[in-house]
């Protein structure tokens, strides 16, 4: 099994770049293998990794199309419904409350 080549942070040559970078650029992967591994050192954790792609394979962004759009903003939109009271939060409720942060603050009564 061949390994990936290894470069450290801002040394990657030219025709590599990573998906945000592509993504910059208007293009994608478009299922191409992984062509190289960039390391971030850090101190005392292991190093950040990223994946590099090379550019001359990646192919143009796919639109977006308008049924694609409306299932987002669907999608969307019931991340921000509140469970307990029903209304619109007005932005995505965190998990780890799972609730809109006045329903979380909210005494509960105990029961007795």
């Amino acid at each position: 099994m061949a390994s990936l080549p290894v470069y450290r942070w801002r040394l990657a040559p030219e025709g590599l770049a990573t998906f945000r970078q592509l993504r910059a650029l208007g293009l994608r992967p478009a299922g191409q293998p992984v062509a190289a591994q960039l390391e971030r050192p850090r101190r005392r954790r292991e190093p950040l990794v990223a994946y590099l792609y090379r550019i001359d394979l990646a192919r143009p962004v796919r639109p977006m199309t308008p049924a694609k759009r409306a299932a987002l903003a669907k999608a969307n939109a019931a991340r921000r419904i509140c469970p307990e009271c029903g209304r619109d939060a007005g932005y995505r409720i965190p998990p780890s409350l799972g609730m809109c942060v006045p329903c979380s603050d909210a005494p509960t009564e105990l029961a007795a």
